[in-house]
This record gives structure tokens, sequence and C-alpha cells, in this order.
């Protein structure tokens, strides 16, 4: 059973593709899944979500409540559950690190709090708005193993990504880039020594959407299912 951690939308594109990207995760890997989603503002504890043998936390954010995407990040983080975070779980999760991690407390996301002194997530230069852009993966990360090719193409809805003030102390280890784009800039982290904890700015479910498999999703799903 997956958690979908997120604020259920039936117009977000991104949320119509998960169920079907799911689907051809569940094929691809010859495994049944199941899933539910879970909205932010039931998330009060880990009870809500210890059940889970995976979680995504999903895109459309800001969350109904910030607080309970944080606790669930965590909870995958420090007990080895698979994770998956795109787009808005993107950068909650680097949130969630910055806090929690690096002992950060006044780590914060521009979109909800834009006069903080220590915005971790902060308005991207150019917005990426129902765009596609070329993503370049890292060798050696579960992403790339998961595409198994140097560069994809992918799909985005956001206008907020990784502040590069704050870069260098962000991913240094144990989060570390994954994927990147033609400038450099971070489209995909990754955490060292766990199984499997994987967020992407851009949000490969969309390749459901055009009736295509999303390599991630079925990485994810088998990473689930161990």
């Amino acid at each position: 059973m997956i958690g979908l951690v997120g604020d259920y939308n039936p117009a977000v594109p991104a949320h119509q593709a998960i169920p079907l990207a799911l689907k051809r995760a569940a094929e691809a890997n010859q495994v049944e899944v199941e899933f539910e989603w879970v909205p932010t503002a039931d998330i009060n504890s880990v009870s809500r979500i210890s059940r889970f043998d995976g979680i995504w936390c999903v895109p459309a954010s800001p969350y109904q409540n910030m607080e309970g995407a944080l606790l669930a990040i965590r909870y995958a983080r420090e007990t080895a559950l698979p994770f998956l975070g795109t787009c808005g779980g993107f950068q909650h999760a680097v949130v969630e690190y910055a806090r929690n991690v690096l002992g950060w407390a006044d780590a914060e996301h521009a979109e909800t709090t834009p006069d903080t002194a220590r915005a971790v997530i902060s308005p991207l230069e150019c917005a990426l708005v129902d765009t596609v852009d070329l993503v370049r993966l890292l060798p050696g990360t579960r992403i790339a193993a998961a595409y198994g090719v140097k560069q994809t193409m992918e799909g985005y809805r956001c206008r907020y990504g990784l502040n590069p003030k704050f870069r260098t102390s962000l991913v240094s280890g144990p989060l570390r880039v994954a994927a990147d784009d033609e400038a450099g800039d971070v489209r995909a982290v990754e955490m060292d020594g766990h199984p499997f904890f994987v967020a992407t700015l851009f949000q490969p479910e969309r390749a459901a959407l055009r009736e295509e498999s999303a390599p991630l999703v079925n990485a994810f799903v088998a990473a689930c299912t161990v």
C-alpha cells in the first residue's frame, strides 16, 4: 500500500497522472499496487502513515498542512521507508532535511513564508510552468539507474526550487544532487544510506498522461515491494 501524501485535486494534471503511473508500474513489476490519498490535514502523528509500504509526497503545494507533509517525509527518511517526492514533494523534502538533519529550525519555503531569512526553497529565476526541459541524470545515482540513460526530457509545473544560496550546505551529503539541467541547477536529489529516497523538481508521473511508463515510478514501486 502506497500513501500519496498531498491534497488531492482532480483538476491537477499530476494528480490525474499518478494513478495511471502506478498502474503501469504495477504491470512493469508484475505486482498488485494499492494506494491511498492522504490529505496533509490528516497527518498529525506517524500513526496516520505508519502502515504504508512507501510514501509519495505529491505535487500541488502549498499543502493545507505543511507540518503534516514534513512529518511524513521525516518518518520515511528516518525509518528507511521508500520515499518519492515530486515537485512540491521535492521542495518539502529539502525543507525537512534542512530543519531536521542540518538543524536549521528557521528553514522555510518562500511560497509560504516569503520574508524568511532562510528560504531554502526560493523562486526560480525562470518559472517552469507546463514546460518540458532537459534533465541530466548523474552517473551512479538511483535515478540514473532507473532511467538507464544519461538524460531525459521531463515536464514541470513549478515556480520554486532549491535556493542556490544554500546549495553547498544542503547537498554536500547525505542529501546529494541526483540530476540537474543544462545550466547546472538542481532538478533531483537523493539520500545516501537510504534504500530509496528520491525527490524530483519535475513530475515524472506525467509520462503516464502520454500513455508511457515513468521509469522512476517503476523503481519506486519496486522498492516498495522488497
